[in-house]
């Protein structure tokens, strides 16, 4: 399919390109590509490509370029997995039920703090894998299972580890308030005074993290816990983001507007306060319905109210040990169209667009155009649409990570 001239230029023509770009995800029926040194030089109708005698010139015959996809909430590193809690909940067990049974979260802690930063790459690669194996180019990953410095600063620097043996752009995402450990003894305020006084200014200084996130919720921590969270992550010059309204509706999409969060993930029970002030911040709706579907929930986030509002809707997989042990980004589309009515624009701009938005990246990814990375997802498919409804089939033809 190609022919090699360079290793600075490349360009990619004969290809119908769905560019993505924020007017309409303009489409190109017979569109070309040119990357230098991994950017994106052109994208556009054939016809007005400029000629390069010395590119390697890749005939895509006729095939779908998008961009490449970005799954922006994961909890990819993690140590064993929870499947005897599925059968739980197959017996009829709550979330709640098995959070206070000494499952959920924090069985996984128990697991990852066993385990060397080694074990947890080597278990965590094949998760990965899975993902760039359906043309992912971004991934972003959280901590959240160590719960102390020590295993929380492990588990951030195992994902950094996956960003240098895959070529994969990968944010890191600092998640100390994602539960209570054992040893807190019921204090969530002491717990969160750990985090803001000690936890999160190391990990600050230690530059393994791009992001903080919090679980605001009932089983978990209020909205004045996570605000102390949030101030400290402020002071730090870290963006937020939170894990809000996903089992009833505590204000936290409200909460994490009013400190600019990059997104606010789940929202099953967000009302029109917390819509309206997601949209005035630019924060993003991250739709998960991996865990919609696993842990069998019935309150769909409300897109909707997203729609009126304006607010930017993203989809992620979530992949998780317990609640979404979800590895494909082409499912999760599905799901969001299949459970809750996306539609196919929605579905396609939310792991490419709308979740390079969610991570802050909109200059460098997320659409097809020049200065950005050259971040392709090359398809054997006709239309978009079949990204979308196909289940259980990957039409990957080819990923481009960085024009490679």
């Amino acid at each position: 399919m190609a022919s090699a001239a360079s290793d600075r230029t490349t360009v990619w023509r004969n290809a119908r390109i769905v560019s993505m770009r924020a007017d309409s995800a303009v489409t190109f029926e017979r569109g070309a590509i040119v990357a230098e040194n991994g950017r994106i030089v052109f994208a556009g109708p054939e016809a007005d490509l400029p000629s390069l005698p010395q590119a390697n010139t890749i005939d895509c015959e006729g095939r779908l370029i998008t961009p490449g996809l970005i799954d922006c909430h994961t909890h990819l590193v993690h140590a064993g997995n929870r499947a005897n809690e599925f059968e739980m909940r197959l017996a009829g067990a709550t979330y709640e039920e098995v959070a206070k049974a000494g499952g959920g979260i924090v069985s996984s802690v128990k697991a990852l703090r066993a385990a060397s930063e080694e074990e947890l790459v080597r278990q965590s690669l094949p998760r990965l894998d899975a993902l760039i194996a359906e043309g992912v180019t971004t991934v972003e990953i959280k901590s959240g299972y160590g719960l102390d410095l020590e295993n929380e600063a492990k588990s951030l620097a195992a994902v950094r580890r996956l960003a240098e043996v895959r070529p994969v752009t990968v944010r890191t995402t600092f998640l100390g308030a994602h539960a209570l450990p054992p040893e807190a003894n019921g204090d969530k305020d002491a717990y969160i005074a750990k985090v803001t006084d000690e936890m999160l200014p190391a990990i600050a200084q230690l530059g393994l993290a791009d992001a903080v996130d919090g679980f605001c919720e009932g089983i978990a921590f209020s909205t004045e816990q996570m605000a102390h969270v949030f101030d400290e992550a402020k002071a730090l010059g870290l963006p937020v983001k939170l894990h809000a309204d996903q089992l009833s509706n505590l204000h936290g999409a409200a909460l994490a507007a009013r400190y600019g969060a990059l997104s606010a993930d789940h929202l099953e029970y967000t009302d029109d306060d917390g819509a309206i002030a997601m949209a005035k911040a630019g924060t993003v709706a991250v739709i998960l319905p991996g865990a919609f579907y696993f842990i069998r929930e019935t309150k769909k986030p409300p897109i909707d109210l997203f729609r009126k509002q304006g607010v930017k809707m993203a989809l992620a997989t979530d992949s998780n040990p317990g609640t979404s042990p979800l590895t494909s980004l082409l499912l999760t589309m599905n799901m969001g169209a299949t459970l809750f009515g996306m539609t196919v624009e929605e579905c396609l701009a939310g792991v490419t667009r709308e979740a390079a938005r969610a991570l802050g990246l909109s200059a460098e990814t997320g659409t097809i155009e020049a200065g950005k990375w050259a971040d392709l997802a090359i398809w054997d498919v006709e239309r978009p649409a079949e990204l979308v409804y196909r289940i259980g089939f990957n039409p990957l033809h080819r990923r481009v990570w960085r024009g490679q």
